[in-house]
């Protein structure tokens, strides 16, 4: 039997993105952001109000990076979610963390994170379902530790998703199939 749950959100697991900018000042400016995906190749949707510090950023510089949290940086993840951009103005530094500059856009990696898309902003979408930004991804980076033999090991990665139902974050780092063939079995 089933029983209704009592919420809208329901989707998991979800992205736990974090979106770097640069403030007017030069500083590095980090987001939490579950709410984003691959909105087609080669092109991230996020769901962002325009109240956040990090959207005013990527209009007035062009441009933003999305990186992969990790389990490692659990803690400083979930901080750059509780703690506003418009309240603290120096975020990156308060949680620890270092960054470099993206090499293709006007914007800040987060050098703990072990993936990164650095994204040129296309356009801030707003209507009666939703809004966000809308940005092309032009180029990706890996640390090289996530990298054993120069290919991208996703295990390595050990990145974490958002559970919406309980407010939990887990762990999503252990490859279960092959895409684009375990299924073909089935033909």
């Amino acid at each position: 039997m089933r029983k209704d749950l009592k919420i809208t959100e329901g989707i998991f697991p979800m992205p736990v993105l974090m979106v770097a900018t640069y403030n007017d000042d030069g500083s590095v400016n980090v987001m939490n952001a579950a709410w984003g995906t691959m909105q087609e190749r080669g092109v991230v949707a996020l769901n962002l109000t325009e109240t956040h510090k990090t959207v005013q950023n990527i209009k007035k510089r062009g441009a933003f990076t999305v990186s992969i949290a990790d389990a490692a940086h659990v803690k400083e993840a979930d901080y750059f979610g509780v703690e506003s951009g418009n309240k603290e103005p120096d975020k990156l530094t308060k949680a620890g963390l270092t960054a470099g500059k993206a090499r293709t856009v006007d914007a800040p990696v987060i050098n703990e994170f072990p993936l990164c898309l650095e994204c040129e902003f296309i356009e801030y979408q707003q209507n009666e379902y939703g809004c966000g930004v809308i940005g092309r991804v032009v180029n990706v980076t890996a640390d090289e530790r996530v990298m054993p033999n120069g290919k991208l090991d996703l295990s390595l990665v050990d990145a974490i998703a958002f559970d919406p139902y309980t407010h939990g974050y887990y762990r999503v780092s252990e490859r279960v199939g092959e895409a684009f063939h375990d299924g073909l079995s089935l033909k």
